[in-house]
């Protein structure tokens, strides 16, 4: 019987307000919102770094040769910077036999001459991001979660200021109705 009374909102009658419909409908809007909206956010931003991953493009490694040492990193004891990456300069052959440069992140610990590893695109071109497949969904999941999440959010910030908003008209008409039928139901003041 609950359920009729809420349902007995929207039906006709002379009591019946618009904000009350508006916000009647409010309700199972903001739940579909959330139910279907954020999922579907956040499953399309999933797939939308996942689409970006390097490895989704058919990365391939070659072997690749530092030219310099890595920076040192400033502030950072040897202990901790043993499993750090920074960025260092690399030289690696193409199957064509061109010679190419460019950077790659290896460990801090690494000199110059080592030997390391560079993802290449299709074409040759030197890219960055994750390694492996395994961390490229990784990141698309926790990006979608983070997505969905945002979205949920949203909608609810949206929803409750939408209500916020229908309180504050429902205050502007009981107020203008007050104003007509307020002087009728008390004296004058003596």
């Amino acid at each position: 019987m609950r359920g009729a009374g809420r349902f007995g909102r929207v039906r006709r009658g002379p009591l019946r307000r618009g904000t009350d419909v508006a916000e009647f409908w409010l309700t199972p809007v903001t739940a579909v919102l959330i139910a279907v909206g954020a999922p579907a956010a956040g499953v399309a931003a999933a797939h939308a770094v996942q689409a970006r991953a390097p490895v989704a493009r058919g990365a391939h490694s070659v072997r690749a040769v530092l030219v310099e040492d890595p920076p040192a990193r400033i502030g950072v004891d040897a202990a901790a910077a043993a499993g750090a990456r920074v960025s260092a300069a690399v030289r690696w052959t193409a199957p064509d036999g061109s010679v190419h440069h460019g950077r790659v992140a290896v460990p801090a610990s690494a000199r110059a001459g080592a030997r390391t590893t560079a993802r290449l695109d299709g074409s040759g071109r030197l890219l960055r991001g994750p390694a492996d497949p395994a961390r490229a969904a990784a990141e698309s999941i926790a990006v979608g979660v983070m997505a969905t999440a945002s979205g949920a959010l949203l909608v609810l910030g949206a929803a409750r200021g939408v209500r916020l908003l229908l309180d504050r008209r429902r205050a502007a008409q009981w107020e203008r109705g007050w104003e007509r039928v307020g002087p009728e139901w008390g004296g004058a003041p003596e």
